[in-house]
């Protein structure tokens, strides 16, 4: 039985986009730690994104900065969409944060505001990632 676009599965991406970061990694592990391939390492890099969230909200750049760049290296081998998510939106808006994050810097860290939906510095506002269903 597929791990992936089960009823856990959306209950862990409306806890990503609810900003919900670690009862997102929480949800989506169990089903991490049961799935096979190629499913497993699309949930792995999933989860290294929430969690690289997490550490945001946390002011760990080193962890932010760490776990976007793996979970972004490990969703390039999926196709655009795949399992109903626009992996391709998830991939670009997880990279924009991750190139301001590099430009910032670690001593920087803390003058990100982290909302809901956008994180802002005192010049620059970027949307967070959110995993949307793919149309069509």
């Amino acid at each position: 039985m597929s791990q992936v676009a089960n009823e856990e599965f959306w209950q862990g991406v409306e806890q990503f986009n609810q900003g919900q970061f670690y009862a997102c990694h929480d949800t989506l592990e169990a089903l991490w730690m049961e799935a096979a391939e190629p499913e497993r390492k699309f949930l792995q890099g999933v989860l290294q994104i929430a969690v690289a969230l997490y550490h945001l909200g946390n002011y760990n750049w080193q962890g932010a900065v760490t776990l976007l760049g793996e979970g972004i290296s490990r969703l390039r081998r999926y196709p655009a969409t795949y399992a109903e998510i626009d992996v391709d939106e998830l991939l670009t808006s997880s990279a924009t944060l991750l190139a301001a994050l590099q430009q910032s810097g670690p001593d920087k860290v803390r003058e990100w505001v982290i909302g809901k939906d956008a994180i802002a510095s005192s010049d620059e506002v970027l949307p967070l990632p959110h995993i949307l269903r793919a149309t069509g």
